[in-house]
């Protein structure tokens, strides 16, 4: 799960986000340089996630790392995502940040692995997908932190793919100027799919017959979806269809029985946070 990439400047931003000058706590109960070991233990059943930037953490506080939980891997209460060793004064630095990173990014993780677990359970072959809907700034933790939990991106910048909304419709003139335009740079998208965002049935076959790969359905029920896919994959068998909007933990069993190929939510981003609990001991 370290396939998310975060460079060292990342890390110290966050670092000095919460410690940029003297921790006032530690230097008055000058307790600072005392060896120490510090623990974050899951205190329920999780899923860990950015564990191993958790662990950069400590080390770029000074802190050697003793033990790590993977990002991926279930946990239980009691279980150890983190472990280690070093001066007070880094570990106890290191303390807030980690910790905060840990709550969202395994309350995130959770979810998913949760919302995944339905899906599947529901309509095998279902995918989970994650938007690119959340704070600024939490893009690669939301990653991955939702990787972890058995989902897949579906679409994290606008430079990645071709997904037309009917705010760009309305720029072309309507459906005509979508299509003229599509078939004129077709020989572009060689290797990329096109995506057109639907609202009905009759959206989505005017989005087939202008040239998507893949209809997107913004905010169907799952009835009226279970009505729209057996049409829509009679005309057009290589069509691929995804339900977007209002998807959650739920009502996401009932969309992935609908008939939809894939699931596109930002629900999960918005996870409650894991309790993860902390120690810190004199060694």
């Amino acid at each position: 799960m370290n396939s998310v990439f975060f460079d060292h400047a990342t890390i110290d931003a966050w670092i000095a986000e919460d410690a940029p000058l003297v921790d006032l706590t530690t230097h008055l109960l000058a307790v600072g340089g005392r060896q120490a070991r510090m623990r974050f233990t899951a205190r329920g059943e999780a899923v860990a996630a950015c564990t191993e930037e958790a662990a950069r953490i400590v080390q770029h506080c000074g802190g050697a790392v003793q033990a790590v939980t993977a990002s991926g891997a279930r946990v239980a209460a009691g279980d150890v995502l983190l472990a280690a060793t070093g001066d007070a004064a880094g570990l106890l630095r290191a303390w807030k940040v980690a910790q905060n990173l840990l709550e969202y990014a395994c309350g995130v993780a959770g979810a998913t692995a949760r919302m995944v677990r339905a899906v599947q359970a529901a309509a095998p072959g279902v995918a989970v997908l994650t938007t690119r809907k959340h704070a600024p700034g939490l893009r690669r933790i939301a990653l991955k932190a939702t990787l972890a939990g058995g989902a897949f991106p579906h679409r994290l910048g606008v430079g990645e793919t071709v997904l037309v909304f009917p705010q760009h419709r309305a720029l072309l003139g309507g459906w005509d100027g979508v299509a003229g335009r599509l078939a004129a740079v077709a020989h572009a998208l060689a290797e990329k799919k096109c995506v057109i965002e639907a609202h009905s049935l009759d959206d989505a076959l005017r989005a087939a017959g202008a040239g998507a790969d893949v209809v997107q359905f913004d905010k169907a029920t799952p009835e009226d979806l279970r009505a729209w896919c057996p049409p829509l994959r009679e005309r057009h068998p290589h069509l691929r269809l995804l339900a977007a909007g209002g998807i959650h933990a739920g009502n996401a069993a009932d969309y992935a029985a609908s008939g939809v190929d894939a699931l596109v939510t930002s629900s999960l981003h918005y996870a409650p946070p894991a309790d993860v609990g902390v120690s810190v001991e004199a060694l």
